[in-house]
């Protein structure tokens, strides 16, 4: 039998307030009524409760969609809750099915060490790091052994597995299901038995494995967590959910200037799908931001606010400041205060040098052939002058090469 939340304890002013900041721009809390029973008791008795977020090490970097989830965590942080950083250096060897039509290649141990060592570095960007439990979830996997992963298989029936949306649509289509998938969701909700969680957070698609941690809490006589989840971030195409592989992210380890001018460069509609995601104002004062817009005012500002506080939030005030200036300069036409410095050789005996081979050496092309298409479109400056003859030579002498909109470099040519 699971633990009772009872006894009541007295439902203060101050609990209604952490349930606010829980439920702000949450997807669901499941179920809201004990996580206010959680909240109410950790008040009265003086016990943080104990907040996990599990990521899996998949890639080697944590990009800004992720920290829709961290931003939550660490609101509860502020709190005085105890907040858990799980890694799942063992549950990445199986590989999350979620919303896979493909069984996912598992990685290996070495790639998982590596991407694992950025993992924390780049949360505590969000998180703080003084308050902050980190673990990997390899302590008890690997201690289960095949004996206890046999007993953990046993507590969760095929039929119940196959209630799971992208299982049931895999089979469905004949797409194969691999065994060792149905042991990533009894994995992560075991992580929930070995560390006692009182609330799981992750995004709307983790919601199944969420599930199973009340499930297995239950049967091992643990007090079942609550589940909080959170909205997948559209990425910069305001469609798809960001991702790396879809090209549509911002890093949070990119340099301020691509940062802010990648905020820059999303929709109107989607800044304020962002404001709600992502932004540490308070709800009330983005309403008269968007209200203000809605009467007339430039919507250009508020995403020039929103750019600034992403950037602030992972360099610092300067960076950003510095990199809305660096925005406007290139708006202008202006060049960068801060560009690649290069010293090419012309050809043999002095020769002057073709563009499309200049843009190739200085990297701003994968090829002559590609630096040469950028010219027929119109993409390519050589001292602020559009450039429309590929067959253009320079001669010695330093020049500054744009193309596109953010690639700079002052080649010298002698």
């Amino acid at each position: 039998m699971n633990q009772a939340l009872a006894p009541e304890f007295p439902v203060t002013d101050r609990v209604r307030e952490a349930l606010a900041v829980s439920l702000r721009a949450c997807e669901e809390l499941i179920p809201q009524e004990d996580w206010v029973r959680k909240l109410a008791r950790s008040q009265a008795t003086g016990t943080p409760l104990r907040i996990k977020l599990g990521l899996d090490p998949t890639a080697p970097d944590i990009h800004i969609g992720h920290t829709v989830v961290l931003n939550k965590m660490r609101q509860l942080q502020d709190l005085g809750h105890t907040v858990i950083f799980l890694i799942g250096d063992f549950t990445t060897l199986i590989g999350d099915p979620s919303g896979r039509n493909s069984t996912r290649p598992p990685l290996s141990r070495e790639q998982i060490e590596v991407n694992a060592q950025t993992y924390y570095r780049q949360a505590s960007m969000v998180l703080d790091p003084s308050k902050t439990e980190i673990r990997y979830n390899s302590e008890w996997g690997d201690a289960l052994g095949s004996r206890g992963m046999i007993q953990l298989a046993a507590k969760y029936t095929v039929a119940r597995m196959m209630e799971r949306n992208d299982f049931h649509e895999r089979f469905k289509s004949g797409a194969p299901i691999s065994v060792h998938e149905f042991l990533y969701p009894l994995m992560q909700g075991y992580d929930s038995v070995a560390l006692k969680s009182d609330l799981e957070l992750g995004g709307t698609d983790q919601k199944f494995n969420l599930l199973m941690g009340r499930h297995l809490q239950a049967d091992y006589g643990q007090e079942p967590q609550c589940i909080l989840t959170m909205p997948l971030l559209e990425g910069l195409d305001g469609v798809e959910k960001m991702s790396k592989s879809k090209n549509n992210y911002i890093g949070i380890a990119e340099d301020a200037n691509t940062m802010f001018a990648k905020v820059l460069s999303i929709s109107d509609l989607l800044m304020w799908r962002w404001y709600a995601l992502l932004s540490f104002r308070s709800e009330a004062e983005i309403a008269v931001l968007k209200a203000e817009v809605a009467d007339g005012r430039n919507p250009k500002d508020a995403k020039v606010a929103l750019a600034r506080e992403i950037t602030a939030r992972f360099h610092s005030m300067a960076a950003a400041a510095a990199a809305e200036q660096d925005f406007i300069n290139r708006s202008r036409g202006g060049v960068p205060d801060e560009i690649a410095e290069l010293l090419l050789p012309l050809g043999e005996g002095g020769v002057p040098l073709g563009v499309g081979a200049l843009l190739r050496l200085a990297g701003l092309a994968a090829s002559s052939g590609e630096g040469n298409r950028l010219i027929d479109g119109g993409g390519v400056r050589i001292d602020s002058i559009v450039i429309s003859d590929k067959g253009l030579k320079l001669g010695q002498g330093t020049y500054v090469v744009q193309v596109g909109k953010r690639k700079f470099a002052r080649v010298t040519l002698a």
